[in-house]
């Protein structure tokens, strides 16, 4: 394509940006996709919600959430701005700026896996016409971009669309990767305010796609190229990982030389330089700090290069569930009780505090340990009245109510929920083990910190 007629088809779409009137669909309305869905219409661009699960599509277009977080007015006033969810994929064809917001989790072999990047590819090429934007959210190695999403783009699409990176007589398409930035449960840092990396696969991509997140963004951050982009989202997250496996690791130490690591933590953060606090828990959670690590690990073994300090980072947080399990077999054990046969009570199954998310959540395979030694689990957690089959699991349970915590033999705190009273919980409990420091402040031989 000539340079005139791409920088046409560029300027085409920069206008429609700068005038709100760029028809914006996000694929997978989620804990990503619905947010940002949101953010757009907030600055009144004409927004399409994509998910191919039809139960969040009427749930949409009913005006209610199924995200705790996001309040069903929300998603109230952004229907009254024109905003609507659909199933139906020949709609890509309407839209000037396509972001994709899918899932990317590991398989059973901890590997990474890409079918939901594939599958909306597939079902996106089709409907791809010249001067879109296609822009990929979701946390992946790098290469994904250009690798996979691209390469599925150029060979289904049925004009004969390229990527705007190289010279194609019928007609360019835009893409670029801009990795999501969501904390779901974070109420001290507004959406707005959290700078947008943006890597095109070309200048042009990358202009466009840094102008779109203006729109939405205080700040947009522009990179290279995608790859630098995708490296640099899991930058952000293996730094994360890999503090909190250090922290996880002082801590097995301190509890066996009698040191408590949360005093420590608490002392260290005095030092107005050099340290940031990264806090012990009972394993990872989420959808990205644990799976990233492993995301690159595999990458980089294409490369004959062996990530050993990320590995092994990845080998101590998924150790800790084990931990936990052993510290509720030795508390037992204290009371003359052995695991198998007794009651035990999870609190929280959520991967973190106050948010209505499972994925990865150590609490799970706590469960599942807990289960093949014999105990009789049951769980409490405000945000999951049940929890039944997941990707990697079929737990079929329902919360027990916190009134019965005195018919348990032990009481395992793993999500550390502010709805809880812990002094109330502590006095009606057998046993508690803590895996989370919520009961600080709390003195009692109940208590067994781990």
């Amino acid at each position: 394509m000539p340079s005139s007629e791409l920088a046409s088809l560029s300027q085409q779409l920069k206008h429609k940006i700068e005038n709100r009137t760029a028809n914006v669909g996000i694929i997978g309305m989620g804990y990503v996709g619905l947010p940002l869905a949101l953010l757009f219409s907030e600055q009144k661009f004409p927004v399409t919600g994509f998910d191919i699960d039809n139960s969040k599509v009427e749930s949409l277009n009913r005006g209610t959430s199924y995200i705790y977080h996001i309040p069903a007015t929300e998603i109230q006033a952004a229907a009254a701005r024109g905003f609507r969810a659909t199933s139906n994929y020949e709609q890509i064809s309407a839209m000037d700026a396509v972001l994709i917001c899918v899932p990317t989790p590991l398989n059973e072999y901890r590997e990474p896996d890409l079918s939901y990047i594939q599958s909306t590819a597939e079902a996106v090429a089709p409907h791809l016409r010249a001067g879109q934007l296609v822009v990929l959210e979701s946390t992946t190695y790098p290469g994904t971009t250009e690798e996979v999403l691209i390469k599925i783009l150029e060979q289904k699409n049925k004009k004969g669309l390229k990527a705007s990176r190289g010279e194609a007589a019928n007609g360019v398409f835009f893409a670029a990767f801009s990795p999501e930035r969501e904390d779901p449960g974070n109420q001290s840092v507004a959406r707005r305010d959290i700078p947008k990396v943006v890597g095109g696969v070309d200048p042009a991509s990358s202009e466009l796609t840094a102008q779109l997140y203006k729109s939405i963004f205080n700040r947009t951050v522009t990179v290279s190229t995608p790859a630098a982009a995708e490296m640099t989202k899991l930058l952000e997250n293996i730094y994360r990982c890999v503090n909190i496996a250090l922290v996880n690791e002082l801590k097995m130490l301190s509890l066996r030389m009698g040191i408590n690591i949360w005093e420590v933590i608490d002392a260290a953060s005095t030092k107005p330089f050099g340290f940031h606090p990264f806090y012990p828990g009972p394993g990872l959670g989420g959808h990205c700090i644990p799976v990233d690590p492993f995301y690159l690990s595999w990458k980089a073994k294409e490369y004959d290069f062996q990530t050993r300090f990320i590995e092994l980072a990845g080998e101590i947080n998924a150790n800790m569930p084990y931990h936990v399990v052993s510290a509720v077999v030795s508390a037992l054990n204290r009371n003359k009780k052995a695991l198998n046969g007794s009651r035990v009570l999870v609190l929280g199954v959520a991967y973190k505090k106050d948010v209505d998310d499972l994925r990865e959540s150590p609490a799970l395979t706590i469960i599942e340990l807990l289960r093949s030694e014999g105990a009789e689990v049951s769980y409490n957690d405000p945000y999951f009245p049940k929890v039944g089959r997941g990707r990697h699991y079929d737990l079929g349970m329902t919360s027990t109510p916190l009134d019965q915590v005195s018919q348990f033999d032990c009481v395992l705190i793993v999500t550390d929920h502010s709805d809880y009273d812990y002094p109330k919980i502590v006095r009606e409990s057998q046993l508690v083990v803590d895996a989370r420091n919520a009961t600080r402040g709390i003195d009692s031989p109940k208590i067994v910190r781990c």
